[in-house]
């Protein structure tokens, strides 16, 4: 060294001078070279990787501004300055000055380094950099090095005046320089040209936000402020950063996960190669052995087929790097973290040595507060990059599953149903995410674990290890709790489900219960269950207790057994205040690792059992686009097949084989045939849905399709017809004219802007079915395939779109068409008709051709006018059974067996019903609609009620998303229901415990100040005793306190949900119709799961960091009283932040969860209808809209991850403030303060961070979560309808004897502020009369009977029976005294005895002959277990026919002398209508009845019908006096042939 910086500055590093008592000092030659040098090592170590960087991430060309030049000429002059030295020292050389190499050395470095620097000032204005993180690190460390010699040089000039002026001239150039870089560099250059920021009209502010402002995430401020000012919306939210958008990170993913599947085949390529040269030989030996062949051809396919491509690596390829750089900033926290233990033994050292001037304390003082200020940046920039990486996973897997699902076979479909792709979608893409958070703890929790050890052995050696081996006991103990607590949230997850699915059912048949008056039947089922759920809740909350002892226990335990072991192995060991504190904050570095790692590997196992699914799904068959030739051009036929065989899966039996067809362009084709020939397969095959295993299809231009079950999207009716085509005004009118849909229109309450439910929800069958058809008219394709549209429209209905759309002279008369029909009527007027018979065509030509050649046609015709009845009503048990074994999802149109579907047999049954009697009423919703509409309720029972559109008067109202903060009214609610002394105790318990923990630590610093005073031997015993019993104090309060706080919130729980339930059977009719069942839902499970088991957590979590918090306060005040003074500043900041954080956050988490249901939904309504987007060739828009609606869920989950960070930042640089201050007071009033103390109060503060931060997570979470019980107690205080039993005016119990019925001037609406729909109604009924009801579509009819159930309250007038009023009793005193045989069969599940007797008021021996009149007792008693028959959900496992006779039983069990009959309408077959007729004419002979009769033949014996017109009566009277009439009864009957 002496060399190099010459004789008189020989010393390099001189500890006297460093320790000067009044100027301490670096040397000359130390601070030439070394600090000097540091900030050029850097920036040239940097260079090479950020260049690389640079060069592959262009974000487009900066113009040259004002700044950039600035910063440029600095650089420049800053190099001049350095060279300026050099010369001057090359100067002096040549005057013969004899100079040490460092004066060319360190100029030259500085020199070329300033260079560089200027490069890349522009290097980076080239690329686009905004702002440079790189050189503000470099001009940052070039000041803090230059700070030293700055001040040595002024005290040098002061003591011994200016020796080298011109060096001393240039140092300060060059101070002034760099200084100016540093400041400079805080500003940002303007954005790129061509950036999208320019263009975007919310631009995310990150993008050009500057390197400082990205570490602190200070761009984000700008929404917290908006955020406080106002709730946000979604109009506040930023555009999604273009890197993290679908269309950037799906293709990503899918090019790395296509590379993968590349890479397998070829590899399975190589195999196949081999496999066959192994084969052969084996082949030649196996005539002679036998039987070898298929062992070794099995062993080789095991082998092949054991590789399918990785996911995981595509996913690791694609995002692997970008996640590689959170993880080096976690390497960097890891080191950081121990620093601040080793400056806390300095500072406790320090205050022992006490003349030692005070700045050694404040410089360790602010050390320790830089050294927690880097960990917080570096630690949120980790979170950063982790969530993003998290994010973006979701978005490229949501995106690959969506774009799959849309290519995958028919039979890889049925393998997996709706649900479970949407759960891959929802639970398993989430769970990646997840984990990307977690995941850099499988290697930095172990390097914690070993660092923190060695750091212990350093100090306490291997007494350590006593410590240890507790952490490690109560490893197992941990693990114990979790496997128990997860058996148990299994089991609790069952009740919770069971209790989920009676509460749709009931909602879903509430109308029946109110009806029937068995809502306590139903109520008691459900608390039973939910007394059950309640039970486990228990079990867990107390293992919960236990587990968070042994948390909050850990640390404490593992003192004291390190501590005692410590002082008792050796006489000579002594603890003191730097042993003790130091080994605790240690041990509190411990904790979080060794926590964290179980945590970490489960949610690891999760993610790999998610992974293997996604895998699987990705790597299911796709459907061949080309096995459809859509170029053909040359033959005049539009659709040929040649020698066609289609099978729906690889492995099945073909289902149609030997299929040749010609079709010419512009002719009609009709397909008929029975029920599973294999119609609606050939379409499929038509459409390229099938398996191709031999022959050719072409088909000439585009196709449109309607499928046999309409496919309807959760969208307006004009969008569902237009299906992404351009708005024809007069095109449209055409279309819907065509369609019959115009009459509907006037309907539906906002015209063809009317919101359509999910599956068509709120459209009738026959409607949904033609807008599936106008939306194929509307497509003008050139083939069009139409499965069987005109069987689920009535008969007039039918022949109008004939006529109008599918027939010669319909709007498609130029187009090819090939319709599947029953409707044998039509078929004289098509061009040609193939006969399909099990599988393959058996005849085909024009109708005249096919009834000459009396064939298979021919009897077609005969067999289905004529078929008998009876078989075929068992044939549909038989399918209904069948179609069982499917998931429902696998819609009909994609499985060969479930076209069995009943509709056709509802068809036949039409067709012999057109030739008996036509019915008299408009549409009917088929059997199959019904049951479909009936899945698409169970299935989502999340309805998405957050849809923006032109607000028509809407039958849903919208469902609030509550805004603002939360009322304290909420919180006093729920400590109302917790119970407010148990509160208050709950409370006093959690300050008891934190006394004791405070208590023990006190003791503990006494304890260390024995060793000052050297009286450690005498009582060593009396130390370990009292700190050991102030530990387990704390232990056992702990137990306490989590015990009564579980207890206070499982009653407020139980109650919650009481009262719910108990409003929720109370609650009119009224509410049930304008709220959609899934919002009802959501409140018993989303909200009450809440207040089950995330508030009691959050609660927990919230008392026990509020209290540590304060803990710490008082601590550190009560050793260092000046800290007070402090507090009151930070604590306002904390505040302002908190409230700042808590209403941006919130909101943004509603937004976001408003935003997800729509992916969701959106994808499940694809799945079931991919053959439609197939066909009309709309994936990519599809894919286009999920994208979409993936981004725009990001867009409100981004900045929530942010403001986590955002608050991370502020919320830990107060903690790091508090460190600050408790160590600088320490050091201010050092003399008066013990070591122990000083050692208790840092090491406090130095915990304080993680307590606040949580602080406010908690304070958050508790807000979001008790909105939950705000939403619950909104739904337990709806308005209800009239008391069940009034004491008072309990009618007699032989009410009504005779059963005369009068309504005076009655009136009745659905809902206030609606028209009346009973106007002013006056009739009198005697006993005994039977009266049919009849009218057209809303006429009233079914009002009626409302009206005498009470289930509609009078708007005027009243209903008198037997001459009691009945709107002065009881509910079910009323409802129980009258009989209902209701339109639609709801039955529930449980066993059939609990469906027809819910009460066991009945004898066995009456069920039966209940059972017996209503034609069910065979049946039932073929049944293994008769009565106990377990009925499914909404009975699916019986057919519609049997379901309506048990309707019957019920009412013939009830036998009240009212019967009111809402007859069913083609839900049923009839021969069961003929057996319900006869059996109310002869079990119900003296009983007033009311028929709601659709077809007029079942009332013309009755005494008197009710003609009802616009809810007024038109005309009652006699049947025969009516028809001579000729009003409105007569033409009715005349339609029907009756008259």
């Amino acid at each position: 060294m002496e060399h190099f910086c010459g004789p008189n500055r020989s010393r390099f590093w001189d500890p006297d001078l460093i320790g000067h008592p009044e100027s301490p000092d670096l040397t000359e030659c130390f601070q030439m070279s070394v600090l000097s040098w540091i900030p050029c090592i850097y920036l040239w170590l940097v260079f090479p990787v950020y260049f690389l960087y640079l060069k592959r991430n262009d974000k487009g060309y900066i113009m040259m501004s004002l700044l950039n030049r600035v910063k440029t000429v600095f650089g420049l002059l800053l190099w001049i300055v350095c060279w300026t030295d050099l010369f001057a020292s090359f100067h002096e050389i040549q005057q013969g000055n004899n100079l040490p190499p460092i004066f060319f050395v360190t100029p030259l470095v500085v020199g070329m380094t300033a260079l560089l620097a200027t490069f890349l000032i522009q290097y980076e204005r080239l690329r686009g950099v905004q702002s440079s993180g790189v050189l503000f690190i470099h001009w940052f460390i070039s000041v803090l090095c230059a700070i030293v010699p700055f001040r040595s040089k002024i005290i040098l000039a002061t003591q011994e005046g200016i020796a080298d002026k011109l060096r001393f001239t240039t140092f300060y150039l060059y101070f002034a320089l760099i200084l100016a870089e540093l400041i400079l560099c805080c500003f940002n250059e303007r954005p790129p040209l061509f950036s999208t920021v320019v263009i975007d009209p919310n631009p995310c502010p990150e993008s050009t936000a500057g390197f400082l402002s990205t570490m602190t995430f200070w761009w984000f401020t700008s929404m917290a402020i908006k955020g406080y000012k106002k709730p946000l919306e979604h109009k506040d939210l930023w555009s999604l950063n273009e890197q993290d958008s679908s269309e950037v990170v799906v293709p990503k993913l899918l090019m790395k996960w296509e590379e993968e599947k590349a890479k397998v085949q070829s590899s399975d390529r190589d195999k196949d190669t081999h496999a066959k040269y192994s084969k052969s030989p084996s082949a030649a030996e196996a005539n002679h052995v036998g039987g070898d062949v298929e062992e070794a051809e099995v062993l080789l396919s095991g082998q092949q087929e054991s590789r399918q491509p990785s996911f995981l690596r595509s996913l690791l390829k694609a995002f692997g790097p970008y996640f590689l750089i959170g993880s080096a900033f976690k390497l960097l926290q890891d080191l950081i973290t121990f620093v601040n233990p080793q400056l806390l033994r300095m500072l406790i050292s320090f205050i022992k040595q006490k003349d030692v001037p005070n700045r050694w304390g404040f410089s360790l003082a602010f050390l320790m507060f830089a050294c927690a200020l880097l960990q917080t940046l570096i630690l949120h920039q980790h979170f950063q990059y982790c969530f993003v990486t998290g994010m973006r996973l979701r978005s490229a897997i949501t995106g690959a599953i969506y774009r799959k699902s849309l290519v995958i076979t028919n039979a890889a479909k049925r393998s997996s149903t709706v649900g479970e792709i949407v759960n891959l979608m929802s639970v398993d893409a989430q769970r990646f995410m997840d984990l990307t958070t977690f995941l850099n703890m499988l290697w930095s929790a172990p390097l914690q674990i070993i660092l923190a050890l060695y750091f212990l052995w350093q100090n306490l050696g291997p007494s350590v290890l006593a410590g240890v081996a507790v952490m490690i006991l109560l490893i197992p103990l941990n693990a114990v709790i979790a496997m128990k607590t997860r058996t148990y949230q299994v089991e609790q997850m069952r009740y919770k489900d069971a209790r989920i699915k009676l509460m749709n059912e009931i909602l879903n048949g509430i109308k029946v219960l109110k009806l029937y008056a068995w809502e306590n039947s139903f109520k008691e089922k459900v608390l039973q269950i939910r007394q059950n759920e309640l039970n486990i809740l228990r079990k867990t909350a107390y293992l919960g207790a236990v587990s968070t002892v042994a948390w909050t226990s850990a640390p404490f335990m593992v003192a004291l057994t390190t501590f005692a072991v410590y002082v008792t192995v050796d006489e000579n060991n002594v603890l003191d205040a730097e042993k003790a504190f130091v080994s605790l904050s240690l041990f509190n570095i411990l904790r979080f690792p060794l926590n964290m790692l179980p945590q970490v590997i489960s949610s690891v196992v999760q993610a790999s059992v998610s992974l293997k699914r996604i895998q699987d799904f990705l790597s299911h068959d796709e459907l061949d686009p080309d096995s459809v030739d859509r170029k053909n051009t040359a033959s005049d036929y539009a659709v040929t097949v040649v020698n066609g065989k289609f099978t729906w899966a690889k492995k099945e039996p073909a289902a149609i084989h030997n299929i040749n067809l010609m079709v010419p362009k512009g002719s009609l084709l009709a397909v008929v045939g029975h029920v599973g020939c294999g119609k609606s397969s050939l379409v499929s095959a038509l459409l390229g849905e099938m398996e191709k295993l031999e022959g050719e299809i072409s088909i000439r231009g585009s196709v449109a399709y309607v499928p046999q079950q309409a496919w309807i999207q959760n969208a307006t009716l004009r969008d569902n017809i237009l299906f992404g085509n351009a708005y024809d005004e007069q095109k449209y009118r055409c279309v819907l004219e065509a369609c019959a849909l115009t009459p509907d229109l006037e309907v539906l309450p906002g015209g063809d802007q009317t919101e359509i439910g999910e599956k068509g929800i709120n459209l009738s069958g026959g409607q949904r079915q033609r807008v599936s058809l106008a939306r194929a008219l509307y497509s003008e394709a050139d083939v069009y395939l139409l499965d069987d549209p005109l069987s689920a429209v009535d008969a007039h209905v039918a022949k109008h779109i004939f006529d109008k759309v599918i027939g010669p002279e319909g709007a498609l008369h130029a187009k090819t068409r090939i319709l599947v029909t029953h409707g044998i009527s039509f078929l004289p007027q098509v061009d040609n008709i193939v006969v399909m018979v099990e599988g393959r065509v058996s005849e085909m030509g024009s109708y005249q051709d096919l009834l000459k050649q009396n064939g298979a046609f021919a009897e077609f015709l005969r067999n289905y006018a004529m078929e008998d009845i009876t078989e075929e009503e068992e044939a549909t048990v038989a399918m209904i059974e069948e179609e069982g074994d499917f998931p429902d999802d696998a819609l009909s149109n994609h499985t060969d067996m479930v076209d069995n579907e009943p509709v056709v047999n509802e068809t036949r049954r039409q067709f012999i019903r057109q030739i008996s009697v036509i019915s008299a009423d408009g549409e009917n919703p088929k059997k199959m609609s019904v049951r479909m509409r009936r899945c698409s309720e169970r299935k989502h029972v999340e309805p998405q009620p957050e849809k923006k559109q032109p607000q028509v008067d809407k039958l849903i109202q919208a469902e609030t998303a509550e805004t603002g903060r939360v009322k304290l009214k909420v919180f006093w609610e729920y400590a109302r229901a917790v119970g407010p002394l148990l509160s208050l105790f709950i409370c006093f318990l959690y300050g008891c415990q934190n006394a004791a923990a405070i208590g023990a630590n006190i003791w503990l610093s006494e304890w260390t100040n024995d060793a000052l005073d050297n009286r450690t031997e005498h009582n060593i015993h009396k130390r370990v005793g009292v700190y050991a019993a102030l530990g387990i104090s704390q232990g056992i309060l702990v137990m306490i306190s989590s015990f009564t706080l579980a207890l206070g919130n499982i009653g407020a729980a139980r109650k919650l949900h009481s009262a719910l339930l108990e409003n929720k059977f109370h609650t009119p009719q009224s509410f049930f119709d304008t709220t959609p069942i899934g919002r009802i839902i959501n409140r018993f499970s989303k909200d009450i799961y809440v207040i089950d088991e995330v508030l009691p957590s959050t609660i927990l979590m919230f008392l026990g960091t509020l209290f540590a918090s304060i803990s710490t306060m008082i601590v550190i005040i009560s050793s260092t009283p000046i800290f007070a003074v402090v507090i009151f500043p930070l604590a306002l900041i904390y505040f302002f932040v908190q409230r700042f954080y808590v209403a941006t956050s919130r909101q943004l988490k509603r937004l976001e969860s408003v935003s997800r249901s729509p992916i969701y939904s959106h994808f499940s309504e694809t799945i079931t209808g991919t053959s439609v987007i197939r066909a009309y060739r709309r994936q990519d828009a599809f894919v286009l809209i999920s994208d979409m609606k993936v981004d725009e869920n990001q867009k409100s989950y981004y900045p929530g991850i942010v403001s986590n960070r955002w608050l991370g930042v502020r919320i830990e640089f107060i903690g790091n403030c508090i460190v600050l201050f408790a160590a600088l007071f320490a050091v201010i009033s050092k003399d008066s303060l013990s070591p122990g103390l000083v050692g208790l109060s840092v090491s406090y503060a130095l915990q304080v961070t993680m307590s606040l931060n949580w602080m406010v997570r908690m304070t958050s979470d508790l807000e979001s979560n008790i909105v939950a019980v705000e939403r619950v107690k909104e739904y337990s205080e709806t308005q209800t309808e009239a008391p069940w039993e009034i004491e008072d005016k309990k009618p007699p119990p032989q009410w009504p004897a005779q059963g005369k019925v009068e309504f005076h001037d009655y009136s009745v609406r659905y809902r206030e502020g609606l028209d009346l729909v009973l106007k002013n109604l006056t009739l009198t009924v005697k006993g005994g009369e039977k009266i049919g009801i009849v009218g057209r579509t809303g006429a009233g009819k079914s009002s009626m009977t409302l009206c005498l159930f009470r289930l509609l309250e009078a708007a005027g007038g009243e209903i008198s029976i037997d001459g009691v009023k009945i709107a002065e009793i009881g509910l079910h005193d009323l409802r129980s005294k009258l009989t209902i045989i209701p339109q639609e069969p709801v039955l529930f599940s449980g066993t059939l005895r609990m469906n027809l007797d819910p009460f066991e008021t009945y004898s066995d021996q009456e069920v039966w002959k209940a059972l017996e009149l209503s034609h069910l007792n065979k049946f039932v008693s073929n049944q293994p277990s008769k009565l106990n028959l377990e009925c499914s959900e909404g009975g699916e496992n019986l057919s519609v026919g049997q379901r309506q006779l048990v309707c019957l039983a019920r009412a013939l069990l009830r036998k009240t002398r009212i019967l009111i009959l809402d007859e069913a309408t083609a839900a049923i077959d009839l021969e069961t209508d003929d057996l319900i007729q006869s059996t109310i004419r002869t079990q119900f002979e003296d009983c007033t009845v009311f028929t709601i009769a659709h077809r007029l033949n079942t009332i013309m014996d009755y005494t008197r019908v009710l003609v009802l017109d616009k809810g007024q009566i038109a005309e009652f009277d006699t049947p025969a006096n009516l028809i001579a009439k000729k009003g409105i009864f007569y033409g009715m009957a005349k339609d029907a042939g009756l008259a």
